[in-house]
Order: C-alpha cells, then sequence, then structure tokens
C-alpha cells in the first residue's frame, strides 16, 4: 500500500487522515494531555483500526500548533512539516468546488485566509475560539467540557442572554431583523438559567468569529465563505450562519470533514513539505 497520512497537531485534539492513492480514508481525533501523547496516540490508534501496518505508510504530513515539538521521524516514517495556513487553505480548497473563497479556521482561536487555485492570502485573525468557549463556560458554567457545553447550550434560549433588535425597536429597521443581536449577553443576569448562558457563550463566539471575517476580507469581492475547525460542529454554528447570509448577502457553507480541512491540506500540500531528518 502507498499511503500518506496527514496529522494536524492542535492544542487540545489531534486530527488524522489517510489517503491511499487519490482515496481518503475515514478520518478520525484524539484527545490527550500532552501533543505529543495524543500524536503518537492518534498514529497508532489509526493504524490500528484501519488494519495499516508500518510498512503500509509511504509518508506523513505533520502541521499545526504542536508540530514544532516534532524533531524526528514519527515511527521512523518519512515525515514532513507543512506551514499551518498552508494546511488549511488547501484543505479547505478540496472541500469545495469554488474557485475563490475566503476561509473562516475556526479553532481554540480563528483566523481567516483569502484562496484561490494559485494563492493562499491571511488576512487575520481574532482570539476568538473553542478555547473563549471552554475558558468562559468554566468561570461561569463550572464545566470546560465541550460536549456538556454543546449539551447545556443546545437546550438554552439565546434570546434570554442577548439583547436583541428587536428589544429595542418597535419596528423593523433597514436590512435588520428583530432577531439580529445588539448586544451579547447584554440581557443575562444572576438569574440566568445555566443553558441560557452556554447558548449565549457559543452564539457570542461563533457570530464575532463570523462577523470578523467578514470585516477582514470587506476589501475583497469575495461572497464564498468556508468555515472550518471544531466549532462547525456546534449545533447553533448552522441558525448563525443562516442569519448571517441575508444579513450581509454572503454564502457560508461548512463542508463534510469541515474538522479535518487541515489534516487534509497537510497531505494535498505536499509540494511545499519540509522533511524532518
Amino acid at each position: 500500500m502507498n499511503i500518506r497520512i496527514g496529522i494536524d497537531i492542535g492544542s487540545s485534539t489531534t486530527k488524522i487522515v489517510a489517503f491511499e492513492n487519490e482515496r481518503m480514508l475515514e478520518p478520525m481525533f484524539v484527545r490527550a494531555d500532552t501533543q505529543m501523547a495524543s500524536l503518537y496516540g492518534a498514529f497508532g490508534q489509526y493504524l490500528y483500526e484501519n488494519s495499516l501496518e508500518l510498512k503500509d505508510v509511504e509518508s506523513v504530513y505533520i502541521t499545526g500548533v504542536g508540530s514544532k515539538y516534532v524533531d524526528k521521524p514519527v515511527y521512523g516514517c518519512p515525515t514532513f512539516k507543512i506551514d499551518e495556513f498552508v494546511a488549511t487553505g488547501t484543505g479547505a480548497y478540496y472541500l469545495t468546488d469554488k474557485k475563490e473563497i475566503i476561509v473562516v479556521s475556526m479553532g481554540t482561536g480563528s483566523f481567516f485566509l483569502q484562496v484561490s487555485k494559485s494563492r493562499i492570502l491571511h488576512l487575520g485573525g481574532v482570539g476568538l475560539g473553542g478555547g473563549t468557549i471552554c475558558g468562559l463556560s468554566s468561570i461561569m458554567l463550572g464545566t470546560a467540557e465541550i460536549k456538556e457545553i454543546a449539551d447545556l447550550s443546545v437546550k438554552g434560549d439565546v434570546s434570554k442572554i442577548d439583547l436583541q433588535i428587536g428589544d429595542l425597536a418597535k419596528e423593523k429597521l433597514p436590512g435588520l431583523n428583530f432577531d439580529v443581536t445588539a448586544s451579547n449577553f447584554g440581557k443575562a443576569d444572576s438569574q440566568s438559567k445555566p443553558e441560557d448562558i452556554a447558548a449565549g457563550i457559543v452564539h457570542m463566539v461563533i457570530q464575532n468569529i463570523c462577523q470578523s471575517a467578514i470585516l477582514a476580507s470587506s476589501h475583497t469581492d469575495i461572497k464564498d465563505y468556508i468555515l472550518i475547525g471544531g466549532l462547525t460542529k456546534f449545533f447553533e454554528c448552522r441558525q448563525i450562519i443562516a442569519a448571517f447570509k441575508s444579513l450581509w448577502d454572503v454564502e457560508i457553507s461548512i463542508p463534510q470533514y469541515s474538522d479535518y480541512a487541515t489534516a487534509i491540506g497537510a497531505v494535498i500540500a505536499a509540494d511545499q513539505a519540509l522533511e524532518i531528518t
């Protein structure tokens, strides 16, 4: 077999995917206490679950913030490093059929890329992401577990937390629906329910990431936005982008395997790899 493996070593999870020639195998992710434990644990588990052996692996491509700690070949396999922006842009472009896109990468923090077939341009980023959700939830809800936060937020009512246009205006304002957020947490108080607080936290983070991406790319004429990263798995994400489509006259989509785009791109962008020896 000629198996090429892509690994995105993040701050909290490691995502891994493999290609056998042009066919992509089912991806997976692993959490661990340290990034190196996550890397080697993910690699071993992935080989086991896909009935692969080390001799089947042609090459390994690593990226993400944790890749800086890797200074030798993974399990002796030819190992290459890929710049995270390159991997993210390449992977997102692979997952869409658009000619030019704005990539919104929502991880622990978030960054934005302008991507076409021939160019990847970093547009900036914001310190909002999964880390923000976990940190605020730990303080306000007593948990930093993403699953617990997600389970709470889906039961919540964000209109009981956020001050919305409908709370301020008796008549609809031009271009603004009544449910558009005027102030995140503008209605929250000491009596707010945990599930409503969770919904408020998730909405605040995802809304402001999307808004920042649109503003960061306002100098372009690109209308197609691709969302990738772990936050795309929140139920509320699709609700929020539906509202943004009408508010900003843009197209925002979440592709299949959105949370594995960077790992996928690490393999696809192999021609820009630097080998670890």
